[in-house]
């Protein structure tokens, strides 16, 4: 779906207009790709609207920068405050966040350390990612053709944009085989990621979760779920998964700031488990929900607005 235009977005400093949001077509970014983003929510709690994990996902986007040797020219401190701004001007009790970070309009080589580093906050109205019944019936899924990249190719912890070609292949392929996400395995074949989720096994109530190795997005949601299933009491281990253990998992599940947690019901036609969502996925995912949807935060994750 077309994205629901605001009044206002945030460019380098300025509010301005919706449709005045433009960049020059010989921007470094349009060319090569060099830009950096974060996918961040905002919910409506019932104690108020609430940022989720807003310092996290700044981290990271400095992070990601930061690899590709450029520099935000604002303070952590500003952007939160400049997130926060243009929520309160479009008047967003809930709403997707995209902090954007890109090399503009300067040389058009291959070079990028002469081009400046413009900065942009968008924030839009957003509803379940991958479906309206994903969260409660699941979402059917392949395993994609297409790899995620070798090490020492791309830095896949930074959230770049070029590293969204290879996901725009995946999510592609998948839809047009009639699924609803593709997941992708790393060059050595083991289990990787989603287009745009992180995943995770449950076998005999362990936890299995690809490592940062297997060439994954560091996940905020991930991290989440993670801190979740050991308060649980559940195992959780951040190993290298073989791919066959898609085929004899008795749960798995995407977790992502957009996909939220959302459980996978079938792996290339093959059912996964007996029950959807599964009762560990069910759980873990009424406790991120009675965070994000209640504002029962004993973690300090959301920032009130």
């Amino acid at each position: 779906m077309p994205v629901k235009p605001v009044e206002k977005i945030w460019m380098n400093g300025k509010l301005v207009n919706w449709a005045d949001a433009q960049i020059h077509v010989l921007s470094h970014v349009v060319h090569y790709g060099s830009s950096w983003f974060e996918g961040i929510r905002c919910y409506e709690t019932k104690k108020g609207p609430a940022i989720f994990r807003l310092d996290k996902h700044l981290e990271r986007l400095y992070d990601s920068v930061r690899i590709y040797h450029a520099e935000i020219p604002y303070t952590k401190q500003q952007l939160e405050d400049a997130i926060i701004e243009t929520i309160r001007v479009n008047k967003m009790k809930s709403c997707y966040i995209r902090p954007i970070v890109y090399r503009g309009y300067g040389d058009v080589g291959v070079n990028p350390l002469n081009n400046p580093i413009d900065v942009a906050i968008a924030v839009w109205e957003w509803g379940t990612y991958l479906g309206k019944e994903a969260l409660t019936e699941g979402i059917d899924v392949c395993v994609s053709s297409w790899t995620r990249p070798a090490p020492n190719t791309f830095p896949t912890i930074a959230k770049a944009g070029g590293n969204y070609l290879n996901a725009q292949l995946i999510k592609i392929e998948a839809i047009k085989a009639g699924f609803t996400e593709g997941i992708a395995l790393d060059v050595r074949g083991y289990v990787s990621e989603g287009s745009g989720e992180n995943i995770f096994m449950v076998k005999n109530k362990d936890v299995y979760t690809p490592p940062f190795t297997s060439s994954i997005l560091a996940g905020v949601t991930r991290s989440s779920a993670m801190h979740l299933l050991k308060e649980m009491g559940y195992r959780v281990q951040e190993v290298t998964v073989a791919r066959e253990m898609l085929s004899i998992a008795d749960e798995l599940f995407f977790t992502g700031t957009a996909a939220e947690i959302t459980p996978i019901r079938s792996v290339d036609r093959l059912t996964v488990g007996t029950t959807i969502p599964g009762p560990i996925t069910k759980e873990v995912q009424r406790r991120f929900f009675d965070v994000v949807h209640n504002g029962n935060d004993p973690h300090g994750w959301l920032k009130f607005i």
